[in-house]
């Protein structure tokens, strides 16, 4: 079983978004938090900055941040990662081992060096025990508590979803100038800290050295103007010096980034824009003579949001053809035709996807909610079979225990429907929904079977006062 808050996430956002709406797709966080797709421009427009997911872009932070967590002494696995839809620079971490980190603060890196030198400074936080005041007020906490507390987040929209990049709802709040204002002390430990896990992994503390750079400029703002980072970082001149000292004196000064990092950087950037950025904007950016695969992902995604499907399918099938392990292309050619109403045809992809990364929960996600919604007998054992496995992979994931509690009601197992929309609602840290089901589930499951066992725990859980 996967500790309770395990997630990775990645986060974008645009200062404005002007789509077609296209409807929505529902798919939950990791975490159990309601998700809502990039797909639908009104929606989107009138939401509040949120959290993302993607299963590319969420393997890319972690394939990045895995070589610090491991030189800091840490299990990567431990650690989670939340990417924050919000267009300022910012990262930080709460409650314990948990990594926010902003869409702006990706979106406008420029190379994987510098997203590793913040992901190193607030991994120097978490190993210096920097947290542990914040982290006994929220030990017991749900990860929805721990958003409201730290970023502000209200009420959560209605999730949303199926494959590809979703967001979260919460408003971001001043709430984390307060609760993660460290000392300069602890900074310039931290910037210490991060700097030996980069010289430990063989990588240079120049992209570090570039961040604090762009920010030094924003200690003379007024602080409704700078960036979150320097409000809750506080950034002095010793501090930047410091790291350029360790950057002229290391033997990996000058060391550049692995090159498939750089290839992930560049995809990250294009997907990123291609789902956030208006569509006319994207294909401004990303030209029409640009025939590298970064720019071609991006126009995809562009013309896919339109919805321009004869010049988006083409698209998407050179990639597929001059790629064709890549799990992520036939995730995006199964998003494309099952939002745009031809979810027959969008189970080959989406099957094609889990068939090349079977571990990853999303994808088999995005292949049951493409079965359901087909509401083929002969597919529902197939889709309760992708949701389980999901489940297990990620047990906090309320879109796949919601699901579940469709495709098991299919089957007439209404048990153990009720007692997955039971693990559903725990999941969003609704525990009057989650005692509701569970008294209805342990009316229909035999007693002592696998399922009412489980449901014991459910109803403890549900129990807790919101005050524990």
């Amino acid at each position: 079983m996967r500790k309770a808050f395990k997630s990775l996430c990645v986060g974008l956002t645009t200062a404005s978004v002007a789509l077609t709406p296209l409807g929505l797709n529902w798919n939950g966080l990791r975490s159990g938090l309601p998700v809502i797709e990039l797909t639908s421009g009104a929606a989107y427009a009138a939401a509040a900055p949120r959290l993302i997911r993607d299963a590319e872009i969420e393997n890319t932070i972690r394939a990045w941040a895995s070589p610090v967590f491991e030189a800091a002494g840490l299990n990567p696995a431990d650690v989670d990662i939340y990417l924050v839809n919000d267009n300022s620079i910012n990262a930080f971490v709460a409650g314990g081992m948990n990594l926010f980190i902003h869409t702006g603060l990706l979106m406008r890196s420029k190379t994987p060096n510098q997203v590793i030198g913040v992901i190193a400074h607030e991994t120097g936080h978490i190993s210096g025990g920097h947290l542990a005041r914040f982290q006994d007020k929220i030990k017991d906490a749900s990860l929805t508590a721990i958003l409201a507390m730290v970023i502000g987040a209200g009420a959560a929209v209605a999730g949303a979803g199926g494959a590809g990049i979703a967001v979260m709802g919460g408003g971001m709040g001043v709430a984390q100038n307060s609760i993660l204002a460290f000392s300069r002390t602890q900074e310039a430990s931290a910037d210490q800290a991060g700097m030996r896990f980069l010289e430990e992994t063989g990588q240079s503390a120049r992209g570090m050295a570039e961040f604090f750079h762009v920010l030094s400029g924003q200690e003379l703002l007024n602080s409704s103007q700078q960036d979150p980072y320097v409000r809750t970082h506080p950034l002095t001149r010793d501090r930047i010096e410091a790291v350029d000292a360790q950057v002229a004196k290391s033997k990996f000064a000058d060391a550049s980034d692995k090159p498939e990092f750089i290839e992930m950087h560049k995809r990250m950037i294009a997907k990123l824009s291609g789902f956030i950025l208006s569509p006319p904007t994207t294909l401004s950016r990303f030209k029409e003579d640009d025939k590298s695969v970064p720019a071609r992902y991006a126009r995809a995604v562009a013309y896919y949001r339109l919805p321009d499907m004869a010049k988006a399918l083409p698209l998407i099938d050179q990639l597929i053809a001059e790629e064709p392990n890549n799990a992520y292309f036939y995730e995006l050619k199964g998003q494309m035709l099952f939002e745009n109403g031809r979810g027959k045809e969008a189970l080959t992809p989406y099957q094609k996807s889990v068939d090349l990364m079977p571990n990853e929960a999303t994808l088999r996600v995005g292949l049951a909610q493409a079965m359901i919604e087909r509401n083929d007998p002969a597919l529902n054992k197939e889709a309760i079979n992708n949701l389980r496995r999901a489940t297990q992979r990620e047990p906090l994931n309320a879109f796949a225990w919601s699901q579940l509690a469709i495709a098991y009601g299919r089957d007439e197992q209404l048990g153990m429907s009720a007692l997955a929309s039971a693990e559903a609602a725990l999941a969003r840290g609704n525990k009057r929904e989650a005692r509701l089901q569970g008294a209805r589930a342990e009316k229909l499951l035999p007693r002592g079977s696998p399922g009412w066992i489980r449901l014991q725990d459910i109803q403890t859980a549900a129990r807790k006062s919101d005050d524990d």
